[in-house]
C-alpha cells in the first residue's frame, strides 16, 4: 500500500470532528465554513484535485467543459475540490459530470459555490458538499480557469495533493505536509473518545467521563504541537 493510499485508508476510519480537533491540537487551520452535504449524507475522504472556476476566458485555447479535465485525471482515493467564488449564480458541477466522476471511481466533490442536478447525484449515490444548489447553468456565465492550482474553499487555502474529509458535521482540509501528524493526533483522539463511550456504557457518570482531563486535552496538547 502506498503512503497516499494508507493516508486515505486511515482517514476513512476517522470522522471530521476528530480531524478538526487534531488540527486544533496542533495549531493548524483547515475547517471549512459554510459547506454541507447537498446530495447524499456520506463520508468523503481522499486526496485533493483542485479546479478553479470564474468569469473570463478559459485557460486553454480550445475550451473544454468545466470539470472534465479533473475527472479525466482523477480516480479512486481522490476528491475533486472546486472554487467558484465569482458571485455569479451558476452551477459549478452537474449531472453528467457526476456520472462521469462516479464511473472513474472519484470519491466525491466539494465545491465553494453552487451545484445543480442534485437529484441525479442522489440517484447515483454520489456525495457532493457545496455552498448550495441552483438550477442555473454555467454555460455563458462561468468558465474553467485552471486545474491543480491553489484555491480557497470555505475560507481555507487548499493545495493540490492536500487531503480532505467531509461528513455530516462539515468539511476539513489537511495540508499534505502535516497529514502524518494530523492523522496520528486524530487517531489518538478517536481512541480516547471510544474509551469514554465504553465507560459510559459501563455505567460511569457523564460528569466523570467528560471531566477536567477531557476539557483540557486539546489545550494541553496544543503546547506540544506544530507552531
Amino acid at each position: 500500500m502506498s503512503t497516499h493510499d494508507e493516508a486515505v485508508a486511515r482517514l476513512r476510519r476517522l470522522d471530521a470532528c476528530a480531524v478538526s480537533d487534531a488540527m486544533d491540537q496542533l495549531g493548524l487551520a483547515g475547517a471549512a465554513r459554510g459547506l454541507g452535504a447537498v446530495s447524499i449524507r456520506a463520508k468523503v475522504c481522499g486526496k485533493v484535485r483542485t479546479v478553479r472556476l470564474g468569469v473570463g476566458r478559459p485557460a486553454a485555447e480550445k475550451p473544454r467543459h468545466l470539470g472534465t479535465t479533473a475527472i479525466t485525471a482523477s480516480g479512486p482515493g481522490e476528491v475533486i475540490v472546486i472554487e467558484q467564488s465569482s458571485g455569479v449564480e451558476a452551477g459549478s458541477w452537474g449531472g453528467i459530470l457526476t456520472l462521469a466522476a462516479k464511473l472513474k471511481g472519484v470519491e466525491g466533490v466539494i465545491s465553494e459555490g453552487l451545484v445543480r442536478d442534485v437529484d441525479e447525484a442522489v440517484q447515483h449515490q454520489f456525495p457532493i458538499y457545496a455552498r448550495g444548489a441552483t438550477v442555473r447553468t454555467a454555460r455563458g456565465r462561468i468558465v474553467e480557469l485552471a486545474n491543480q492550482v491553489e484555491i480557497v474553499v470555505g475560507g481555507v487555502h487548499v493545495q493540490p495533493g492536500d487531503y480532505v474529509i467531509a461528513d455530516g458535521s462539515g468539511v476539513v482540509f489537511i495540508s499534505g505536509a502535516h497529514a502524518a501528524a494530523v492523522l496520528e493526533a486524530a487517531e489518538n483522539i478517536a481512541q480516547k473518545e471510544a474509551l469514554m463511550a465504553k465507560d459510559l456504557l459501563a455505567g460511569a457518570a457523564v460528569t466523570e467521563v467528560m471531566g477536567a482531563n477531557y476539557e483540557h486535552m486539546l489545550a494541553a496538547k496544543a503546547k506540544e504541537g506544530t507552531k
